[in-house]
């Protein structure tokens, strides 16, 4: 994959994803491109499942919910990126959404992510892990256009998904840390990659900017 060749190193993927939902300017986070990466892995290991073994094709009913009639023209980093552009959802975001796409294929074994699915597949997850990790979240009817989706096909996108996963949606922080060496692990041997570790330290970097705003005010104040 493209992304693959990137050259990133650590101490940047760390500023960006650390800083990130501080910053007002912020571009696309990096761990997009890694997530985009993995996923088409993913995908291509699945089509040559179903290539070599006809029985592997997905038998699972209630999961067809995802597959769309007309795949979309985008791919997945495009996508991504897009839903990035509208939402301004935080990179953590998109740990949380990886997370929960592992438990929901762990929990429907019959399900295999492929192009006529990932995509609602992916506003579904991104939607429900940005409820779970922000603190402000746009209506289901603006992650619908800006998914491609109708309000009621994403309403029912996201209720099947919560019923599908047995609402079992916290992620911890432990949880988050694995998640994110196992991102690191998979796409970036040899790429520099280096995913957030902890949720901890994003607000420490939090804690710290404010006490030195604070610091910076009584200065003033004093001068």
């Amino acid at each position: 994959m493209a992304t693959s060749s990137l050259a990133i190193s650590p101490r940047k993927l760390r500023s960006d994803l650390y800083s990130y939902s501080y910053q007002n300017d912020s571009n696309t986070p990096l761990v997009i491109s890694v997530l985009a990466s993995l996923i088409e892995r993913t995908m291509a290991r699945n089509e040559r499942i179903v290539k070599n073994c006809t029985w592997a094709l997905s038998k699972d009913i209630r999961t067809r919910v995802f597959d769309c009639h007309e795949t979309p023209d985008l791919t997945i980093q495009s996508y991504l990126e897009r839903v990035f552009r509208y939402t301004r959802a935080g990179p953590s975001v998109y740990v949380v959404a990886y997370v929960y796409i592992d438990r929901f294929c762990q929990a429907n074994p019959g399900f295999r992510i492929n192009s006529r699915n990932v995509h609602r597949l992916l506003i579904t997850t991104i939607m429900v892990a940005s409820k779970y990790v922000e603190d402000m979240n746009y209506r289901n009817s603006y992650f619908a256009r800006v998914g491609g989706l109708t309000t009621n096909e994403l309403n029912k996108l996201e209720l099947e998904f919560v019923f599908l996963m047995g609402f079992k949606l916290h992620v911890n922080v432990s949880v988050f840390e694995s998640y994110c060496c196992h991102l690191e692990r998979e796409v970036g041997i040899g790429g520099g990659y280096h995913i957030e570790k902890t949720l901890r330290c994003a607000e420490e970097i939090k804690s710290g900017q404010q006490e030195e705003k604070r610091y910076n005010q009584i200065a003033r104040i004093m001068l």
